[in-house]
């Protein structure tokens, strides 16, 4: 049977009462499937002895006499120690709670001994070690050469309290004899043969008993390998189900506008491409579109224009009754854009709305918080109702009275592009034909949400098909591997180029402690008649005072400045010391989620009107805050933020011609991991090579938010270590699905 189906309580396999079964439980270990995929984290090599001589070297491995005992502590307090030597030197045996071992271990005895040991007090000495008695004929040397107890390659597991080493090998071994041999083989043979991998049952067996470590990299690699097949297996399914057709395994994502043409040729191109009121867009912009963003329109306008073919097609069909179920799905586009801060995703995403209204149907275009919904509508009515463009906007908060009027606008078609939150998707909102879904920041949404947009969208009648257009966006560049693993269903559009003129933002990195450093520079670049933000990582302080370590002041009353003490900064404490102390000329404001949404709006507005010049905010103004005269952008405690969020938060200044500037304050206890997310944030400027960097230091599920979202539940592979594996299995699987699911 296949391992997944060895549903059997681990309770029933020998040694395992319900005590113990809790405790596996606390590992997330139910059935014997569960223990048989609960892999071993780290293996201990004991195929060669170390001698106590070589204790600087290696963990120690080798046989032994205990030439005595010793006990110190008094009372109940008194601790044993087993003297031992093994010829090379003389060590101690720290046996903490373990005076039994005074009778098991007489003088005499030969033992193997395994275990960490350093030099304490003057006496080389282990307090963690494992002994095992030898047989007690002959003297010491004659056990020089003899296989010694546990030697071997030992798993290492994950633990709980409870549970040990030794019972977690004993319960796997017991799985093992209880269902080892029955497994069968998940992957096509002629892949198995041609990849040179071994049976699923010999594989998980060498995992978990290995003889050597050569076994270790053979079965892992066959476990990986399968793991990450089974998954491109899911990823083509889905592309199958939106495109008709299995993609391209190829693991590139096009990070540059290449063309053989002339730059003429390519706006010709382009300009001809465009539908009726693309084409009156781009003639009312007062700046050039860049050759990515015209490259990406071009690229999407082909997706809708082949499912509006497709869907033609397939209506006709049905009508001459044509059609049988279980035929190629209508494609539907199915991209992901990806730019880096600044780089006119949005502006791209209005081109494809516009192609879509002239095809008379309808967009909805949703972002993750009100903020930014509201901007987006508010650029969209100044750019699109001139064209004629009906556009709404739509959240949670919408009033009740004006809430109904435009539900039910939305259901006749009367609105052709609706802007908002969350509560574009919600049960109560209808659409007359909704045939586009663009959703900013995509990794801020599931895999669910994702399906119950989709939903949204018109079914033919007669199939399974849905004719929703989907359109992805993400300002946090997404690393290559992951763009089409993750997100591997999907086509892949890139934002490389920034608008004309756009300079670089200069960074620079301030120890704690030397803030008014920063400050200074900042007041140069006010005086200048421009404008600054400072970002925190909480909105309120505690009310407790902190010291130079961290802990709080013993008596709650030691006088610090906000800029003296290391616990979390505060927005609203850092902005009545800068509007008092630093920067008391100037007017200064605070946002943060805490505020209204009204008053949010309204000091936005004077930020960006220049009334404001420093905006004190937490990560709220982490998206879609777009002011050009701001140049200047202070993190204080940036180590306590996350390596992509720190260059959105960048992204806030450099939006214009103008040179900006970026401050991030580290603090004096920053750990190793924060100090690379710095040097990577100074060396450069660049969102994809940032993101690269990200997940080295986080891991996939963190950079894209699917340890929350339940997109990537690997378990034995790892995207980033294992990309030659996953290169050699996405080809692999694409191959085989094209294959089944052509012959439907």
């Amino acid at each position: 049977m296949k391992l997944s189906d060895i549903k059997n309580p681990v309770s029933t396999l020998p040694g395992v009462g319900p005590a113990a079964a809790k405790l596996f439980a606390k590992l997330n270990v139910f059935t014997a499937a569960d223990l048989l995929t609960f892999y071993p984290k780290d293996y201990e090599d004991r195929t060669r002895r170390v001698a106590f001589s070589l204790f600087r070297e290696a963990k120690i491995h080798c046989a032994a006499i205990v030439t005595g005992h010793d006990w110190f502590g008094y009372g109940r307090m008194k601790t044993l120690k087993l003297l031992v030597s093994d010829g090379t030197l003389d060590a101690e045996l720290i046996a903490f709670n373990r005076p039994f071992l005074e009778k098991q271990f007489p003088e005499g005895t030969i033992v193997s001994v395994t275990g960490q040991f350093e030099i304490k007090y003057g006496r080389l000495q282990s307090t963690s070690f494992e002994l095992n008695k030898l047989e007690q004929n002959g003297s010491l040397a004659d056990y020089e050469n003899a296989v010694l107890p546990d030697s071997g390659v030992l798993p290492v597991y994950p633990l709980t309290e409870g549970l040990n080493q030794k019972n977690v090998r004993k319960t796997i071994a017991a799985a093992l004899r209880e269902y080892g041999m029955g497994i069968v083989d998940e992957l096509p043979e002629y892949i198995m043969q041609s990849r040179s991998l071994l049976a699923k049952k010999d594989a998980v067996r060498m995992i978990h008993q290995p003889q050597t470590l050569a076994d270790v990299q053979k079965a892992r690699h066959t476990l990986i390998y399968e793991e990450l097949f089974q998954f491109q297996c899911v990823i083509a399914g889905r592309a199958w189900e939106h495109k008709g057709a299995v993609p391209e395994p190829a693991l590139t994502v096009p990070l540059q506008y290449a063309s053989a043409g002339s730059e003429s040729s390519e706006n010709n191109a382009f300009s001809v491409s465009l539908s009726p009121r693309q084409k009156e867009l781009s003639e009312r912009l007062p700046f050039p579109l860049t050759r990515d963003q015209q490259k990406v329109i071009m690229e999407m306008d082909d997706d809708l224009d082949r499912g509006y073919r497709e869907r033609a097609a397939l209506i006709k069909n049905i009508a001459e009754e044509k059609y049988t179920e279980g035929q190629k799905p209508v494609f539907t586009m199915a991209r992901l854009l990806q730019g880096d801060v600044g780089s006119g995703k949005t502006l791209a995403a209005f081109f494809i709305c516009l192609r879509v209204v002239d095809w008379k149907g309808q967009c909805a275009i949703m972002a993750p918080t009100e903020l930014l919904a509201r901007q987006h509508a508010e650029t969209a009515a100044r750019l699109l109702e001139p064209l004629g463009i009906r556009v709404a906007f739509l959240t949670g908060n919408v009033k009740a009275a004006g809430r109904s009027q435009l539900l039910k606008q939305l259901k006749e078609g009367n609105v052709d592009i609706v802007i908002g939150t969350h509560a574009l998707f919600s049960r109560q909102v209808l659409y007359n034909d909704l045939q586009l879904a663009v959703i900013d920041e995509q990794h801020r949404f599931g895999v669910l949400q994702r399906q119950a947009i989709i939903e949204k969208g018109r079914k033919i009648e007669g199939t399974s098909s849905y004719t929703l257009h989907l359109l992805m966006m993400s300002a946090t560049p997404i690393p290559q591997t992951l763009a089409l693993t993750v997100f591997g269903d999907l086509d892949v559009s890139v934002l490389r180029s920034m608008p004309q003129g756009r300079k670089p933002v200069t960074t620079y990195l301030v120890a704690e402690g030397h803030e008014q450093n920063a400050y200074e520079a900042v007041r140069k670049e006010l005086t200048a008649g421009h404008q600054a933000y400072f970002v925190y990582p909480a909105i309120e302080a505690d009310d407790r005072t902190y010291g130079e370590d961290g802990e709080p002041a013993a008596d709650g009353k030691e006088e610090r400045t906000p800029s003296q003490r290391t616990a979390p900064k505060s927005a609203e404490e850092m902005f009545a010391y800068l509007s008092q102390h630093v920067y008391p000329e100037f007017n200064c404001a605070l946002i943060h989620s805490r505020v209204g949404e009204d008053e949010q709006v309204r000091t936005l507005d004077a930020f960006r009107s220049g009334k404001i010049q420093v905006l004190a905010a937490t990560t709220v103004i982490e998206v879609g805050v777009d002011v050009p005269s701001a140049t200047c952008i202070v993190i204080e405690q940036a180590d306590r933020f996350g390596l992509a969020q720190l260059h959105q938060l960048r992204g806030r200044v450099g939006r214009s011609s103008m040179q900006s500037y970026c401050f991030l304050i580290y603090s004096k206890n920053i750990t190793e991991t924060g100090i690379q997310r710095m040097k990577a944030l100074r060396e450069s400027t660049d969102g994809f090579v940032i993101a690269e960097q990200d997940l080295k230091l986080r891991g996939p599920g963190e950079v894209t938010g699917t340890v929350q979202a339940g997109n990537l539940q690997l378990g034995i592979a790892d995207i980033e270590r294992d990309r030659d594996i996953l290169v050699q299995a996405r080809t692999d699987a694409f191959a085989y699905m094209q294959k089944k699911l052509s012959v439907r």
